[in-house]
């Protein structure tokens, strides 16, 4: 289970966040300022920290400096400044991800997967394995039955993103925030061409699918050939 730390000083932004991650299947720790959350980093190690800069006792920015000095845990941060110059400097410092407030928690939990995904975490990520088809985050190769697939950068994290939610049907939004990092939708129709190239490397069509099954109205879902 991915494990999350929250270090947000608005009460109520902390709570929806943490109640919110936790029925996405996430465990969630959560303070409300910045030496607390250091000293999470350095003991309990979790997989991804959202940080939000206008905490009480220090800045944001120098806890994240100090989160740097001891950990390459990814960090997201959180915030409603988004003045480049501000953005500029939290990546500068070490961010992994920025999202400004008011946000989606299903923009924020979708971010998070694509973080670990490109293995930023504390754990191994071990290979995904959908019947023949095997997809390693760690090395960045997909196989087939044993024979390697030719993918594109965006096919392949594409896959990946389907791959680590297997079975479950992912909405095209979902998909462009995780793949294309577009939040505000627009690009279905990237997806769907992805997709349909996706589709011809693992052998299948749209109207005979294999892997990839489209909920009409929702998404796709990945799931081994002959399932239901």
């Amino acid at each position: 289970m991915t494990s999350v730390l929250v270090v947000e000083d608005d009460d109520a932004i902390r709570t929806g966040v943490v109640r919110g991650l936790q029925q996405r299947g996430m465990a969630v720790a959560s303070v409300p300022a910045g030496l607390p959350a250091l000293e999470l980093v350095v003991k309990d190690k979790p997989d991804v920290v959202l940080l939000d800069l206008g905490l009480p006792d220090v800045d944001g920015l120098q806890v994240l400096a100090m989160i740097r000095a001891v950990s390459q845990v990814p960090v997201i941060v959180v915030t409603a400044q988004d003045d480049d110059r501000t953005v500029v400097a939290a990546l500068d410092a070490g961010a992994d991800d920025y999202v400004v407030k008011p946000f989606g928690l299903d923009q924020v939990a979708a971010r998070v997967r694509a973080i670990l995904r490109r293995g930023g975490s504390n754990r191994t990520v071990e290979p995904y394995v959908v019947g023949d088809l095997v997809v390693d985050p760690r090395t960045r190769t997909a196989t087939l039955a044993g024979k390697p697939l030719e993918l594109a950068r965006k096919e392949f994290e594409l896959l990946l993103a389907l791959a680590g939610r297997r079975g479950d049907v992912v909405t095209r939004k979902e998909l462009l925030v995780e793949v294309w990092q577009m939040p505000y939708g627009g690009g279905d129709r990237t997806v769907d061409v992805h997709l349909s190239w996706l589709r011809r490397k693992l052998g299948e069509t749209a109207a005979e699918p294999r892997y990839l099954r489209t909920v009409r109205g929702v998404g796709v879902r990945l799931v081994e050939p002959g399932a239901d």
